[in-house]
């Protein structure tokens, strides 16, 4: 079942990234997903009260659910790779969909909280995983000039989704309870099998199919009609079939379930430990901003309204950012731009430690939402510029488990911080200060890596190599079919050159025999000529 075609994850070589067409659909599709798979985890907090009552629980036993789901979209990132890599996106996403709608169904039907631990956290989150990746993987096949902008839009389903969600948990939770509530919403995680089934791969079937065609049209024009005609044809047929055939029997290389190789490429690396320091401190202030607008005397309605300025303004950022990307002389450089928002969003949190009041708090969010919007647009966008989409798979993969010992790290550790110490500016300031360390370390490391690839001659790019964009190889492969053209052409110039030296030859050997006086028989000692010529026939060249 395994395989290495254009369904295990990557469009060919050969074909280019439509960067629109069907691949408005899939980034329709990506955009569901991201949403399903960031704002559930916080969306299912609004049942976590009833569950603490008919479980006879505390809050920090229920907020595991949501720490599970995330774990296991994050942790799960290598398993999700070997996947995508050995079945293709389309199959692993329709399984990942049904997981995640079984365990919320299955969660209904739970009656303590470790089998909510189980179905709720575990499957419903490793059906998200398995979902999330190979969407992001499809959009990189289908988009590469537009790619910025497709990252962005994808990126906005999760601000919108979570608008969306907390209301709507909450009015199945006062209609139908929390049993429900989970009912219906693994039913609306069936999406997810809908989002999967529209990933269909990039394939050049129909064009290598063109491509036989025309070039048995030209050898037909090209050469006389006869036998001759139809041997160079089948000869020009049976040239490509062996070529083709030797193709295939060469030993192809197999196709890694999870390629360790790119951590020998210095932007990942250097991406990768960014990324690690940066969600040590990202997520840590939007998980304690309602609890410290309570604490300085804010009503619960209003303090919770704050996440609702965040996600709003979120929703606008993330796409302005991808279209900002996306401009010629700014696409070069997007990971500078990264650097910026993640120095934006660690300034943010060090500025607001000491906001005491709610108008300084709506302020924070503003400010916050538009950095934290431009961090979520960029950061797939410059893994995919910097490994290339032929290795995207399993580089996300290993990045999503980074990033998963840095969300297990850096939330809880603040928490135990503010129960020990009691004071929340302490947090802001260690959380601002690992953002920002994180935004310097990418722009020192980024450029100073570039200026020594710049001093150092760089060896010629193979396509095994995983870097560049698409459109670059995309070209380098239609240089190749144009060389394998140029050659048949010349295949078939070769075999009409030989038929008209054939028909001189016998011609030649006809006016010595006659000069001679010797006489031969009609059919004895005539050599075949193809295209049924004569001895004593005259044989028209083409010349070309």
């Amino acid at each position: 079942m395994g395989r290495s075609d254009p369904e295990a994850g990557q469009s060919p070589a050969s074909v280019k990234p439509p960067d629109g067409g069907w691949g408005w659909i899939v980034l329709l599709g990506c955009f569901v997903i991201t949403g399903f798979s960031y704002a559930f985890p916080k969306a299912v907090s609004v049942y976590f009260k009833e569950l603490m009552h008919d479980f006879h629980v505390g809050y920090s036993d229920t907020a595991w659910i949501s720490s599970i789901m995330l774990a296991m979209l994050y942790g799960t990132g290598p398993v999700s790779s070997i996947m995508v890599n050995q079945f293709g996106c389309r199959p692993v996403m329709l399984v990942g969909g049904l997981l995640a709608s079984s365990g919320m169904i299955l969660a209904s039907f739970t009656t303590n909280i470790i089998e909510l631990y189980l179905t709720a956290g575990m499957l419903t989150g490793l059906g998200m995983a398995l979902n999330f990746q190979p969407s992001l993987i499809m959009l990189g096949t289908y988009f590469d000039k537009r790619r910025p902008l497709a990252n962005g839009l994808a990126a906005a389903g999760s601000p919108v989704f979570l608008s969306a969600l907390s209301p709507l948990g909450q009015v199945l939770l006062e209609k139908f309870g929390w049993r429900g509530g989970f009912l219906i919403m693994g039913g609306l995680l069936l999406n997810c099998c809908t989002c999967g089934a529209v990933m269909r791969p990039l394939e050049a079937g129909m064009k290598r199919k063109m491509e036989r065609v025309q070039d048995k049209y030209e050898a037909k024009e090209m050469l006389p009609i006869g036998e001759g005609a139809e041997e160079a044809i089948s000869t020009t047929d049976g040239a490509k079939k062996s070529k083709k055939t030797k193709k295939q029997q060469q030993p192809r290389k197999g196709k890694k379930l999870l390629d360790f190789s790119i951590f020998s490429n210095r932007g990942f690396v250097i991406y990768s430990i960014a990324k690690f320091i940066m969600v040590l401190g990202l997520f840590v202030p939007p998980i304690l901003l309602v609890n410290y607008a309570k604490d300085i005397g804010v009503p619960d309605t209003e303090a919770a309204f704050l996440l609702s300025i965040i996600g709003f303004i979120d929703i606008f950022s993330r796409p302005s950012c991808g279209m900002l990307a996306g401009l010629k002389w700014m696409r070069p450089h997007v990971a500078y731009l990264l650097s910026f928002a993640m120095l934006f969003n660690g300034l943010t949190d060090i500025c607001s430690a000491r906001a005491n009041t709610y108008t300084a708090l709506v302020i924070f969010c503003v400010f916050f939402g538009v950095s934290y919007g431009m961090v979520g647009a960029l950061q797939f966008e410059v893994l995919m510029a910097i490994v290339g989409s032929q290795k995207f798979s399993s580089a996300i993969g290993l990045v999503l488990l980074i990033e998963a010992i840095a969300v297990l790290i850096g939330p809880p550790s603040a928490g135990r911080l503010v129960d020990a110490f009691k004071n929340y500016a302490i947090i802001f300031y260690l959380a601002g200060s690992e953002v920002v360390l994180s935004s310097l370390f990418l722009a020192m490391a980024t450029y100073c890596c570039l200026n020594q690839e710049k001093k150092t001659p760089q060896p010629e790019k193979t396509p095994s190599a995983g870097g560049g964009s698409d459109t670059e190889e995309a070209e380098s492969d239609a240089q190749e079919v144009e060389d394998h053209a140029a050659d048949n052409h010349h295949l078939s110039h070769s075999t009409n050159t030989a038929v008209v030296m054939t028909s001189d030859a016998v011609n030649h050997v006809a006016e010595d025999h006659s000069a001679d006086g010797v006489e031969q028989p009609a059919d004895e000692g005539a050599v075949p000529v193809p295209g049924e010529c004569k001895t004593g026939q005259t044989v028209e060249r083409e010349r070309f």
